[in-house]
């Protein structure tokens, strides 16, 4: 039998709250200290904990892009296509700073489908359109 468990990535740096409260924004969720860990911020959304961020006082903001063309873990924020442009202008207007774009070749306008950013704390994410739903046919 397996043990029922749950999971949630955490991201550490130097100063939790302002970093939980600039993804709970992004994310439309909540944030706030966790229950039995002062050093934890949950962002947390109507399915529950989204992500943690963790105090790290000796924390060195990640490289990114690494030059080596690897890429390191990051989160993938999924939007509708249609308001990728919007995410990403909430996303710089939070504090994000734009690292890339990709073009796929999969939108009319040639916009690109895939924005890389470095947090306020450096780490890596990216907005990607979401694939659409399958249609009826």
């Amino acid at each position: 039998m397996t043990v029922l468990k749950t999971s949630v990535i955490v991201l550490d740096c130097a100063d939790p709250e302002p970093l939980a409260r600039f993804y709970a924004d992004l994310l439309g969720a909540t944030a706030g200290p966790a229950a039995e860990d002062g050093d934890l911020f949950l962002v947390t959304g109507g399915a529950g904990a989204l992500l943690g961020v963790r105090r790290d006082p000796l924390h060195t903001p990640p490289s990114w892009p690494l030059p080596e063309g690897s890429q390191p873990v990051h989160l993938r924020i999924l939007v509708a296509q249609d308001a990728l442009d919007e995410a990403e202008r909430e996303a710089v207007a939070l504090g994000a700073r734009p690292v890339a774009a990709e073009e796929d070749g999969t939108r009319p306008d040639n916009r690109t489908t895939l924005r890389r950013y470095a947090d306020p704390a450096g780490h890596a994410f990216v907005l990607a359109a979401a694939p659409a739903p399958p249609s009826d046919i």
